[in-house]
């Protein structure tokens, strides 16, 4: 079993906001959004919005959601899954973990439930 990639310190991404880390650290064919929400939770979402090309790591992180700072789409930080028009298209979530003040990516696994 894989343990990851380590992609930030925790400290790294402040709560309420997101940081992109670079397709050439993941491997993936997009560059993934690590995103904290309001209790402090990360998430990890493929980092291009599905409508239009714009960073997630830029967008408002509210409620579950990430918006899209472009034209203000929303998606699930836990499944990716659109909530918010005018994407039609979910982005894909991965699973990431927080060891020890660290932050561990699993590029293209699933969230753990």
């Amino acid at each position: 079993m894989s343990t990851g990639i380590r992609v930030a310190a925790l400290a790294d991404i402040d709560v309420g906001t997101g940081i992109a880390v670079g397709k050439s650290v993941t491997g993936t064919a997009d560059d993934i959004a690590l995103l904290r929400d309001e209790h402090g939770a990360v998430w990890a979402l493929d980092d291009t919005c599905s409508h239009a090309d714009a960073s997630l790591a830029e967008g408002w992180i509210e409620d579950g959601h990430v918006e899209c700072p472009l034209h203000a789409s929303r998606f699930c930080l836990e499944t990716g899954a659109v909530d918010g028009l005018p994407a039609t298209k979910g982005v894909c979530p991965h699973r990431v973990e927080v060891r020890d003040g660290e932050v561990f990516l699993f590029p293209n696994e699933a969230p753990r439930s």
